[in-house]
């Protein structure tokens, strides 16, 4: 299917070079013919139509999501944007702060304008039921059960945090906002600057999600002071008020923590990928960060009684069923 679907684009005589993938089951190549290149994106298990769509309204915008060059069920052919990844480039610590303006560019430039038809909205209620992960999964599988009722208290009070300070939803959030999911691409200008990747999964949510998710990544470290000036670039662009905005940050930073410590332990008993159990401390540093706040107290003494934190021997018990891949 996927040499005649090539075929009919006219890219089968293309040189094929695997790229790396992502956490779900798509699988990216990039393809060379005559000095020009193509990404091809094979997803069995996903919607490609929705990504083309999404990735239409997203260039429609003036945003730099890629090109759809060709498409068919589980398959699609886009424009080559490159591999300046901004987690590769802001390795160099000065380069850090004007690649994450740039990416908070891309967010205000997209919150200009209303959602596409069609997503899901990410209510408060909606977060908060995404968050079962880190009790079926991360305490579940770190041998540490945590009983139904303690997690419907959990699930109470962080929906009740999240009706309170960070109820609205009405932008396109693209949900795994962070870094290796960014390009740069400086031929371009403005937000257009910021090459958008992997936004199949995207819903009508709180302005804050994408903002938390690149400045709370769960790959590397973002510096507090790169982190201060995006939380006061997107304020100065957008006009809120401060204080509100940096509750609902936490907010939604406790959800999208508690939820990726449950999805990286399922990756790693799921599909053997073990190397996500590494990147748990990094998260649950975040969690920890976020339940700081006073909006999030009840959450917080819940979870303290029910997540174990990610010493060595938890760690070890996360990797253990795993096979190397």
């Amino acid at each position: 299917m996927t040499m005649a679907f090539l075929e009919t684009a006219q890219w089968n005589a293309a040189a094929v070079t695997p790229l790396a993938g992502d956490a779900s089951a798509r699988r990216y190549s990039r393809l060379e013919r005559g000095g020009d290149t193509a990404i091809l994106m094979e997803d069995p298990e996903g919607d490609t139509a929705l990504f083309a769509r999404l990735a239409r309204h997203l260039s429609g915008l003036g945003l730099s999501a890629p090109r759809i060059l060709a498409e068919a069920p589980g398959l699609l052919l886009l424009e080559d944007l490159g591999d300046g990844l901004i987690a590769r480039l802001s390795q160099d610590v000065k380069a850090e702060l004007p690649l994450y303006l740039c990416a908070t560019d891309a967010l205000v430039e997209l919150h200009r304008h209303a959602p596409p038809p069609g997503l899901v909205t990410a209510t408060p209620d909606h977060l908060a039921q995404m968050t079962d992960l880190a009790f079926t999964c991360y305490a579940e599988n770190a041998g540490h059960p945590v009983a139904p009722r303690v997690v419907q208290q959990a699930t109470d009070a962080l929906r009740e945090a999240l009706s309170l300070y960070a109820p609205d939803a009405d932008v396109m959030i693209l949900r795994d906002y962070h870094a290796e999911n960014i390009l740069w691409l400086p031929e371009r200008t403005g937000a257009a600057r910021a090459g958008l990747l992997d936004f199949q999964d995207a819903l009508v949510g709180h302005r804050g999600y994408d903002l938390v998710s690149l400045i709370e990544d769960a790959r590397r470290d973002v510096s507090a002071i790169t982190a201060e000036a995006v939380i006061h670039h997107y304020l100065d662009a957008t006009g809120l008020d401060e204080m509100p905005f940096r509750i609902a940050l936490a907010v939604l930073g406790a959800q999208r923590n508690l939820r990726i410590l449950g999805v990286f332990a399922r990756l790693a008993r799921a599909r053997g990928k073990p190397g996500y159990i590494d990147l748990i401390p990094r998260v649950w540093g975040h969690l920890m960060h976020d339940l700081s706040f006073p909006a999030l107290r009840e959450v917080s003494d819940i979870l303290s009684h029910a997540l174990p934190a990610p010493d060595h021997a938890i760690l070890q018990r996360l990797k253990a069923p795993c096979q190397t891949p």
